[in-house]
């Protein structure tokens, strides 16, 4: 990988040699307001040649294919060894492969990202994890979110390789809505406490009906309750806050209202 343009993340993580990640952030793009200027959405509105270029310095700086998806807050796993060919249309929120030379990239302007990998690097995966994705709303009561349909698709790599019961899974979450300012209304908070009790811990009461939600919490513990517990990154301090560090993130809740629209931003994870 060519280094990364200035402000882009890279995970401190014990992944292993062979896997690289980064988190791109707002800026060193060609993008106009509202959406400068390193914005990655081909969806939000922003001039297709911008997008274009945008997308050319990432697949430039990473040196291998950053494989996008069309993701819709669901809980979709795809199987990049299998289906890259068709990643124009490819409709899921999450994705995982083997393969050399291919990113597992998701798109976020607020929403959690989550990045995986095992301790031998064999393979790795990434997820958009918003509240609907993370809580699996439209799976039923106590659905499988897309955190637990990530790690099935990697575990079934791992049994397929013999390596079920060996197997060390690695996890880093990038920036999102911090929980000083994810306001969500009484349904969210049923949603993830109807499959975890302890979810409900994850939550402050703010007002009538309102309450702020710890995102990257909820996500640890969906983690955990899967046997992971080796997870880095975002611990909902205000650094990682996509809303209030404006300078660095782009906000679809902070700035989708009063500008018209927003940007968005990439985690990529692949193997080398």
């Amino acid at each position: 990988m060519g280094g990364p343009l200035a402000g882009w993340l890279v995970p401190d993580w014990p992944a292993p040699d062979a896997v690289r990640a980064v988190f791109t952030t707002r800026g060193g793009g060609v993008s106009a307001a509202p959406f400068d200027s390193l914005n990655l959405g081909d969806h939000v509105g922003d001039a297709p040649a911008a997008v274009a270029a945008n997308r050319g310095r990432l697949q430039e700086t990473l040196g291998v294919q950053a494989v996008f998806m069309q993701q819709v807050h669901g809980t979709r796993t795809a199987d990049l060894d299998h289906e890259r060919s068709h990643a124009a249309t490819l409709v899921a929120d999450a994705c995982t492969t083997a393969r050399e030379g291919l990113a597992c990239t998701v798109m976020v302007a607020d929403c959690l990202p989550v990045l995986l990998t095992d301790t031998e690097g064999r393979w790795v995966g990434a997820a958009h994890a918003g509240w609907r994705g993370l809580a699996g709303v439209g799976d039923g009561p106590g659905g499988r979110g897309v955190i637990e349909s990530v790690m099935a698709d990697l575990c079934r790599r791992a049994s397929e390789a013999g390596a079920a019961h060996t197997v060390q899974w690695l996890a880093w979450l990038g920036p999102c809505i911090g929980p000083q300012a994810f306001e969500v209304g009484a349904e969210v908070r049923e949603a993830f406490v109807a499959h975890d009790r302890a979810a409900d811990g994850c939550f402050r009461p703010r007002g009538p009906d309102k309450c702020l939600a710890d995102l990257p919490a909820l996500a640890r513990q969906r983690l955990q309750r899967l046997g992971l517990n080796a997870v880095w990154g975002n611990d909902g301090s205000p650094p990682w806050c996509t809303v209030t560090q404006a300078s660095a993130f782009f906000s679809h809740r902070r700035d989708a209202g009063r500008l018209g629209s927003t940007g968005r931003m990439a985690a990529c994870i692949w193997r080398v």
